[in-house]
């Protein structure tokens, strides 16, 4: 499979075949690389609500500025932030570093110490941009993933994150939406999917030195 194929067959999907759905073994692999996506520091402050209830599908579409795919979809990517991240979010972090690597104490305590008063530093408002921007890392990533599995996507920051958070009850659990995406197979009404891709020129795009 060439990837600059799949990349060129992707695109933001305008309407979904609400009859064809993604499987259980893609979105197995869909969550295990949002997992896998690299993150600053190797902290992951941000978690994926997977949702695949037609009903909560439907009641996000308002939401979602009348956007229908978010109803039409297999299922709805809602990419969160954590809200919490103090020193216990930190030390958990080098926990899990020393049980799965066996890493010593004394080589993970400097760049604890220093992470755990850097983040003592920052306001409120810097860390959740810290974290959305590790959001994106995350999206791109499976936005390729996706394109490799044939599954279409429609990556959006269209929505009303507050009601959102309500609806998905995210606040009870120190989370906070970002992203929103739509995920499952094109219909064949989807007019956007006979368009040729738009982009720059590659020397137009890319430097080479």
């Amino acid at each position: 499979m060439d990837i600059i194929d799949r990349l060129n067959w992707r695109y933001a999907t305008k309407s979904f075949d609400d009859k064809k759905l993604v499987s259980d073994k893609d979105i197995k692999t869909l969550s295990e690389a949002f997992n896998l996506t690299a993150t600053s520091y190797g902290l992951q402050p941000i978690k994926l609500l997977i949702i695949k209830d037609k009903k909560l599908q439907k009641e996000l579409i308002p939401f979602s500025f009348n956007q229908k795919q978010v109803g039409e979809a297999s299922h709805v990517l809602v990419f969160c932030i954590e809200t919490i991240l103090d020193e216990t979010f930190i030390s958990n972090y080098f926990e899990r570093v020393k049980s799965i690597r066996n890493t010593p104490e004394d080589i993970l305590n400097p760049f604890k110490t220093f992470l755990i008063e850097d983040f003592k530093n920052k306001t409120q408002l810097e860390k959740e941009a810290w974290a959305k921007n590790q959001l994106y890392l995350a999206m791109g990533n499976l936005l390729t993933v996706c394109a490799m599995l044939s599954i279409d996507s429609c990556p959006m920051e269209g929505f009303v994150p507050q009601d959102y958070d309500r609806l998905l009850d995210l606040n009870r659990q120190n989370l906070k939406s970002v992203l929103v995406m739509p995920i499952g197979y094109r219909s064949e009404n989807d007019f956007m999917s006979e368009l040729k891709k738009v982009r720059k020129p590659l020397n137009n795009s890319v430097i080479f030195k």
